[in-house]
C-alpha cells in the first residue's frame, strides 16, 4: 500500500510541477509585459518586477494546475483499469484518493499564504519599483513623446539631448492652499533622490508662475523637488483592504468600527442641536449629504475589511475543493484523454464556482450579504464532490 501511495504522489508531483512551471512562466511574461507597457518601464526595472509579480502568478496558477494534475493521474489510472484492479484486491478508492486530498490541503494553506503575500508584499513592491523608476520612465517618454504626466505633475519639452531637457514646461498641480506652479525654462535635468524620496527638477534660466499671484524670472539654477509619489504614474492604493496583510486587518476592523461610531455620534449631536434650535431647514442642507456620504464610505470600508479574510481563505482552499470534485469525477469518467477530463471538471467550476465567488465578494463588500457568503462556491463543490465520491465507492 505504501508503494502505491508513493507511486500516486510521485505521478501527481511530476505532473503538477511541470504544469505549474509552464503556466507560471506564461503568466509572469503576460504580467510583466502588461506592466511594462502601461508604465513604459526600462529593462532594469522590468527585471526588478519579477519577484513581486511571482506570488500573484502562483496564487492563480496553483489551483488550476493541481486540478490538471489530478485529472491527468486519476483519469489515466481509471482508463487503464488500475482503479478496477485495486478494487478487486480489496483496496477502497478512498485509499487511492487520500494522497491527493492531503496534498491539496497542504497546497491550500500555501495558496492562502500566497494570496496574502501577493497583495500585501507583491503589489506594494511592484508599485514601489514603478515609483522609484520615475526618472527613467519620464526620460523614456520625453524622448519618444516629448511629454510626461502624472495626476499631480507634468512636463513637456521641445526635445531631449542626452540628459538635458530643452525648453521644458513643468507644471505642479495645486494641493490644499498651495496653488498650481508652472515653470518655463531654457533647459532642465531630472534627478531622482531615493533617500529623500523626491524627484528633483533642476531648471536653468526661466520663469515661475504661481497661480494667480503673478510670475517672476530667475537666472541660474532653480531646483523644484517633487515627491516621488506625486511624480509617478502609479495608482495610489494606500489603505485599501485588498492590499492589506491579514495580520493587520483585525486591528483595522476595530479602528474602523470606532470611526463609524464617532461619525454616528457626531451626526446625532448635529441633528439634535438643529432640532433644539428649531433650524429644521438646516437638516435638508447640502452639507448633510456630505456627512451621510462620509458615514457611508466608512461603513463601506468596514464591510470590505470584514470580507477580505474570507475572500483570501476561500480562494486559497479552492485547491482542495477543486480536487475534491476533480479526482472522483476523473475516476468516474474513465477517460485516458486528460484534456477531456480536465475540461469536463473545469467547465462546471468556471460556470458555477467563479460567478458564486464574485457574487459573494461583491455582496459582502457592499454589506448586503454576510462575509461568510464568499464560501458558497466552496461548499457547493464539496457537496458535488461528496456525491461523486459516493458513486465511485459504490461502483
Amino acid at each position: 500500500m505504501r508503494m502505491l501511495t508513493r507511486y500516486i504522489l510521485l505521478e501527481l508531483t511530476k505532473t503538477f510541477l511541470l504544469a505549474l512551471t509552464g503556466l507560471t512562466v506564461m503568466m509572469l511574461v503576460v504580467g510583466v509585459v502588461r506592466e511594462a507597457v502601461q508604465q513604459s518601464l526600462p529593462l532594469a526595472q522590468i527585471l526588478w518586477l519579477l519577484p513581486y509579480i511571482l506570488p500573484d502568478a502562483l496564487r492563480i496558477a496553483v489551483p488550476a494546475t493541481l486540478l490538471l494534475a489530478t485529472t491527468v493521474v486519476y483519469g489515466r489510472m481509471s482508463g487503464s483499469n488500475e482503479i478496477v484492479a485495486a478494487k478487486a484486491m480489496g483496496i477502497s478508492p478512498v485509499a487511492l484518493l487520500w494522497p491527493i486530498y492531503t496534498l491539496a490541503f497542504v497546497l491550500s494553506l500555501v495558496t492562502v499564504w500566497l494570496n496574502d503575500v501577493a497583495v500585501s508584499w507583491g503589489r506594494n513592491g511592484a508599485q514601489r519599483v514603478v515609483i522609484e523608476a520615475v526618472e527613467e520612465i519620464a526620460y523614456g517618454m520625453l524622448r519618444t513623446q516629448r511629454a510626461y504626466s502624472s495626476p499631480r505633475f507634468s512636463i513637456n519639452v521641445k526635445r531631449v539631448d542626452g540628459r538635458k531637457l530643452v525648453r521644458p514646461i513643468v507644471t505642479v498641480a495645486a494641493r490644499g492652499n498651495v496653488p498650481t506652479v508652472t515653470i518655463t525654462a531654457a533647459e532642465a535635468e531630472l534627478r531622482s533622490d531615493r533617500q529623500e524620496n523626491v524627484l528633483k527638477v533642476l531648471l536653468r534660466d526661466g520663469t515661475i508662475e504661481v497661480g494667480d499671484h503673478g510670475a517672476y524670472r530667475f537666472s541660474g539654477v532653480h531646483e523644484e523637488a517633487i515627491p516621488l509619489d506625486d511624480a509617478s504614474r502609479a495608482k495610489r492604493t494606500a489603505n485599501l483592504p485588498s492590499w492589506t496583510a491579514l495580520r493587520e486587518i483585525d486591528e483595522q476592523v476595530v479602528h474602523q468600527k470606532s470611526i463609524i461610531e464617532n461619525y454616528e455620534q457626531e451626526l446625532a449631536a448635529r441633528a439634535a442641536y438643529q432640532m433644539l434650535t428649531g433650524d429644521f431647514d438646516a437638516l435638508a442642507a447640502p452639507r448633510w449629504k456630505v456627512y451621510h456620504q462620509r458615514l457611508q464610505n466608512a461603513r463601506g470600508h468596514f464591510h470590505r475589511l470584514k470580507t477580505e479574510p474570507h475572500r483570501r481563505w476561500s480562494a486559497g482552499f479552492s485547491c482542495l475543493c477543486f480536487v475534491w470534485v476533480g479526482a472522483p469525477l476523473a475516476i468516474w469518467l474513465r477517460n485516458r484523454d486528460f484534456l477531456t477530463s480536465f475540461f469536463l471538471c473545469f467547465l462546471p467550476i468556471l460556470i458555477v464556482y467563479y460567478p458564486l465567488l464574485a457574487y459573494g465578494v461583491d455582496g459582502a463588500k457592499s454589506g448586503t450579504i454576510w462575509p461568510e457568503s464568499v464560501w458558497a462556491g466552496n461548499l457547493l463543490l464539496l457537496v458535488a464532490g461528496c456525491f461523486l465520491l459516493k458513486k465511485v465507492i459504490r461502483y
